[in-house]
């Protein structure tokens, strides 16, 4: 059963103590080595900026994390249930296969039955599990800087033109949308706090997201009408910019980022944006704040709607908005993440004032 999640700091003492209160209650995804654990796992604790927790094996798998070999996460919570175990192995031993309900008939297993056991177990059916392990490992040899073909045979993919429509799906466009002379190319890049898009021209960061929000369909289409020219696959050097700055801010090594931006919105929101620029790391502002350092104290709600609609995450900080009582509140990407940030940047903040 789902809960929710304390905080990182809580939940990363409790990783350093073992702490067995936890188990099938909360995980954690560790960045650097790409693996998920139980927070019982007796490996080597990890450095807390390489730490994402999660309350559900499915939400590690999303975000693109592997099970830990040594702990056994997925295995853990499927419990005593004999299909589950049996096909974690088969999807550990062939990551790439194009999993389909016929192999699962050929392994003697009804499919509904697979479908409902993984649903209840991890959030998500077997088959998109072994779908979101193939897409993984396809961008991961496109950021090794190999071509689709390349990429999409990694994955397990019968085409290009299959591994095109998988990220289709994940950011809400047609297969046929992605063109080999597009002026905005789309990339992932790695996090501690998931896997985020990036999508550049030659010249300048068009969108930040983490590619798992709700959203990310509705923002590119939006991007698209905004900057005609098609979009593909490609790390021109904005979003190589972008990787590297995202990297120091995440271990603590600095919080600026001098990649430069496309701001597609109204002239309000862009307004909006270029305020939330000027909020140093490890402060905060609440919406009616913003509104009355625009000059218009009525706007809270429009100031809102604005950081809401912010396509450049992190570095356009929208994440260090608050509600008027200092509460979290309206964060895409989620409200863990929006805390998350927050405490990365206090962090900065504690550092200096030591």
């Amino acid at each position: 059963m789902m809960f929710d999640l304390p905080d990182s700091q809580t939940l990363y003492a409790a990783l350093c103590a073992r702490d067995a209160s936890y188990e099938g209650r909360a995980y954690v995804g560790v960045s650097s080595t790409g693996i998920f654990c139980r927070l019982s796992c007796p490996a080597r604790n990890p450095k807390f900026e390489n730490c994402q927790f999660f309350a559900s094996p499915g939400a590690c798998i999303e975000a693109g994390f592997r099970a830990c070999k040594r702990c056994k996460p997925l295995k853990a919570a499927a419990g005593d249930d004999p299909m589950v175990q049996p096909l974690i192995d088969a999807l550990e031993a062939r990551p790439t296969h194009r999993w389909r309900e016929d192999d699962l008939v050929q392994l003697g297993y009804d499919p509904s039955t697979v479908r409902r056991a993984f649903k209840r177990h991890f959030g998500m059916t077997f088959l998109e599990m072994a779908r979101q392990r193939r897409l993984r490992e396809g961008f991961t040899a496109l950021s090794a800087g190999e071509p689709v073909i390349a990429a999409q045979i990694d994955a397990g993919f019968d085409s290009p033109s299959a591994f095109r429509a998988a990220f289709a799906r994940l950011v809400g466009m047609a297969p046929g949308a992605f063109r080999k002379d597009a002026l905005l190319l789309a990339d992932w890049i790695d996090t501690p706090l998931g896997a985020m898009i990036a999508i550049s021209c030659q010249h300048q960061l068009h969108l930040l997201e983490f590619a798992d929000r709700k959203a990310l369909p509705r923002e590119m289409q939006r991007l698209q009408k905004a900057q005609p020219g098609g979009i593909g696959f490609g790390r021109p050097a904005p979003t190589q910019q972008i990787a590297a700055e995202l990297a120091d801010y995440f271990a603590g090594t600095q919080a600026r980022f001098d990649t430069p931006l496309a701001l597609h919105g109204t002239d309000f929101e862009r307004q909006v944006w270029r305020a939330l620029l000027q909020i140093p790391a490890g402060e905060t502002r609440s919406y009616s704040q913003i509104a009355q350092e625009l000059g218009r104290p009525t706007a809270t709600r429009a100031v809102a709607r604005a950081n809401g609609s912010n396509q450049i995450a992190v570095v356009i900080p929208c994440h260090r908005v608050l509600a008027a009582d200092g509460s979290l509140t309206g964060y895409g990407g989620g409200l863990w993440r929006k805390q998350r940030l927050i405490e990365i940047e206090t962090s900065y903040t504690e550092r200096l004032t030591a």
